[in-house]
């Protein structure tokens, strides 16, 4: 007689499962504020706006990944900073357009459940929710071994927010002679793996141990760094409504992100040498023999966000910050130029 089938042995743990989200249950409740109406394992997840914050609310959303950084995490055994990551590069998302953060949703796909692992993943999912002002409300673990290898896994979130309709910044109000200021990244946040992996692992032949003098850490410490969330810089700035445009610097680069706020006609001149570009990049660049253009468009270069403003206001946030000026708004016909 054959041996009877079961889901474990076709691939998937239902125990396993529910262990890892007995163990993850405290941990997102711990983000909850008195506007979440759901326990933890609902169909749904039911969070109420408090109208009486918001004169127009619109509701801002954002979804994004880790990307390829996970494998970086599962290389080193170091799950919990990856939740980190996706939570404060959703925050930043939405608070390019004045959005301040309600709940976040979270989806990890997986080989194999772990709990032990899967808790570490939403140990910094609560964290950052926390720092964010944000309630992680809801998600999924999905136990896929046909589409996942055993130790693989993939993170997504999905962020909601609120902004006063008056108060959206869109970058219309942009104009000529206002001031370009830059935030510094603390590494390559999410993007640009795919090509640092390549350069550090295959070109170099570096492990995850590797201690790198002219950086003054490891591989794994540096490719790790936590993606920054500019929510706690920025608010005060935005409570103020003197910021007239905000861009992420993700995948595509200062390029690729600050275009995608400058009005028709207008044109930022960004200088490049207005700030010390990050070890980290030179390594890489040097070490792949990485065009500089390229570079640019690859990675942030030690820019995470970018803000827009007039002169006068410019002062004020940099009087707060350790922002820098890195450019200009004149009239011009191509978005965004490098100089």
């Amino acid at each position: 007689m054959k041996d009877k089938m079961d889901y474990k042995k076709a691939g998937v743990d239902i125990t396993a499962g529910e262990k890892a989200v007995g163990l993850i249950k405290p941990l997102a409740k711990n983000t909850f504020s008195k506007n979440v109406l759901t326990d933890i394992g609902s169909f749904g997840s039911l969070f109420k706006l408090d109208v009486s914050k918001w004169k127009q609310p619109v509701l801002v959303s954002s979804t994004d990944s880790v990307g390829s950084k996970v494998q970086v995490a599962n290389l080193a055994q170091k799950w919990n900073t990856v939740g980190q990551d996706i939570v404060n590069h959703c925050v930043n998302d939405i608070l390019t357009q004045g959005a301040y953060p309600l709940f976040f949703l979270d989806y990890i796909g997986i080989g194999k459940v772990v709990p032990q692992h899967v808790e570490e993943i939403v140990k910094g999912l609560s964290l950052a929710c926390r720092e964010n002002d944000c309630a992680l409300i809801g998600g999924e673990l999905a136990e896929i071994p046909s589409l996942y290898q055993k130790d693989d896994f993939d993170l997504v979130g999905t962020i909601i927010g609120c902004v006063d309709n008056e108060n959206v910044i869109s970058g219309k109000k942009i104009l000529e002679d206002d001031v370009l200021l830059g935030f510094s990244s603390t590494g390559l946040h999410t993007n640009g793996y795919t090509l640092a992996r390549k350069i550090v692992f295959d070109i170099l032949k570096l492990r995850l141990d590797s201690y790198i003098i002219e950086l003054g850490k490891t591989v794994a410490e540096a490719l790790l760094a936590v993606h920054k969330s500019y929510y706690p810089i920025l608010k005060p700035f935005i409570d103020q409504h003197i910021i007239k445009g905000l861009a992420h610097i993700t995948g595509g680069g200062i390029p690729g992100n600050l275009k995608r706020i400058i009005p028709e006609g207008m044109s930022a001149i960004v200088t490049k040498e207005s700030w010390e570009v990050p070890p980290l990049f030179h390594f890489l660049q040097h070490g792949g023999q990485v065009d500089e253009d390229e570079m640019y468009r690859a990675f942030n270069m030690g820019i995470g966000m970018i803000a827009v403003v007039s002169e006068t206001d410019a002062n004020i946030i940099l009087e707060h910050t350790d922002a820098y000026i890195i450019g200009t708004i004149i009239k011009g016909e191509e978005k965004v130029v490098l100089k």
